[in-house]
């Protein structure tokens, strides 16, 4: 196969691996360390795209019915996110899946001399976590958590860090994720972006986000369209 680009970037949560039920896990463990009412994954998975920190403010307000910027402002936050960090190393791997198809993929676009990288706005000590769990730290030339660099997607600053490293246009990459803010980083990189239908859009359709593509699966991935 004759694979028109030389990096390919992407995202992890709802991508790579399925890690809503864990996270829901993590999150109503500290909810419950709280007295706060559980919430269900559903409402999880809306929550999922700008890192773990924003993830468990968004659940706090949720449960007490405050608004966001008060439990951003609150001084009881640290030591919740100190609760949630427990229970959430405690948790990843636990009820997480790679996607199917993705470890196919990903050994195919190495073989064939593709660089891979992943782009999370997860902070990296989860990020780690999850790799490890699944055995996939290996399979990316580089990762870029949401605590790696001053700025996190939609930021461009991420795929600028991979372009400049491996010494590839924007017209040789390309991203691959499952959500807006996927699509939104790829183009205020000037790179192509392929999203996947099966992962955590905040509820809406992928479709609205407008990628160049959207693909079905893994597999469809390195098979020519």
């Amino acid at each position: 196969m004759d694979f028109p680009y030389d990096l390919v970037m992407f995202d992890l949560d709802g991508t790579l691996v399925e890690t809503a039920p864990e996270i829901c896990d993590a999150v109503n463990d500290t909810l419950r360390d709280l007295g706060l009412p559980a919430v269900d994954q559903t409402q999880a998975e809306r929550w999922i795209g700008h890192g773990t920190h924003e993830l468990l403010i968004e659940a706090l307000a949720f449960a007490t019915g405050a608004d966001a910027k008060a439990v951003r402002a609150s001084e009881s936050l640290s030591s919740t996110v100190g609760s949630f960090d427990k229970h959430y190393q405690r948790r990843c791997g636990t009820r997480s899946r790679l996607y199917p198809g993705v470890r196919e993929a990903l050994a195919f676009l190495r073989t064939n001399g593709v660089k891979l990288a992943v782009i999370t706005n997860k902070e990296g000590r989860y990020t780690d976590t999850v790799l490890a769990v699944h055995k996939l730290r290996d399979s990316f030339d580089r990762v870029i958590s949401g605590d790696s660099l001053p700025t996190k997607k939609p930021n461009p600053a991420c795929v600028h860090a991979c372009l400049h490293e491996f010494g590839v246009p924007p017209s040789r990459a390309l991203f691959v994720g499952d959500s807006s803010i996927d699509a939104a980083t790829a183009r205020n990189a000037g790179v192509e972006v392929w999203l996947l239908p099966h992962g955590y859009n905040m509820g809406a359709p992928i479709e609205q986000c407008r990628p160049d593509r959207v693909i079905a699966d893994f597999p469809a991935l390195i098979t020519k369209s």
